[in-house]
């Protein structure tokens, strides 16, 4: 059978419900649909994600593919046009941004400066004491949740989340009070 007769097949089957038709139709032609999200983007996981978005978005639409019509050229134009959304979308964030950075520069680069700041202290922390720390300061787990997670005693982790803070504030030079 010709590549198009199969894909016809598979269209057919797809029309009359079947996802394993689909899905084949999916396999046979994902290579070529990623390749030109590739080449369109520009960014490899971008393209992918989006060829993901765009076999979603063909499911439900397949019963539109017209008889003949080209299965790659109908999943190409339904990537270009997720492409084409993502991308002005992308473009409305930064430009939110931007204008908000136009507003705030000086806040801005000062929280940058914190963030940096704490993530050094961070990373100076022991391992343990740093998980602590993450689950119960910056994740809200209770001690108990965090120990349960981390598979140390409830003893242990109060401990860590109570030096770890102290060493913290000392680190970033602010009084605990």
């Amino acid at each position: 059978m010709k590549p198009e007769g199969l894909d016809e097949t598979l269209v057919a089957a797809a029309q009359a419900g079947s996802t394993e038709a689909f899905s084949r139709l999916v396999e046979r032609h994902q290579q070529a649909v990623r390749a030109f999200l590739r080449r369109a983007c520009g960014d490899w996981a971008l393209a992918d994600d989006i060829a993901q978005e765009a076999f979603l978005a063909a499911w439900p639409r397949i019963g539109r593919l017209r008889s003949g019509a080209s299965v790659r050229a109908w999943l190409c134009g339904i990537a270009y046009r997720k492409h084409l959304t993502a991308r002005r979308s992308a473009l409305r964030s930064r430009a939110r941004e931007g204008a908000y950075e136009e507003r705030a520069p000086g806040e801005q680069a000062g929280r940058l400066d914190d963030r940096l700041s704490l993530e050094r202290a961070m990373a100076a922390l022991p391992p343990d004491q740093r998980a602590c720390v993450a689950l119960c300061l910056a994740g809200d787990f209770s001690h108990a949740e965090a120990a349960e997670a981390l598979g140390l005693p409830l003893g242990t982790v109060k401990s860590h989340v109570t030096r770890g803070r102290a060493r913290l504030l000392q680190a970033l030079g602010v009084r605990d009070e």
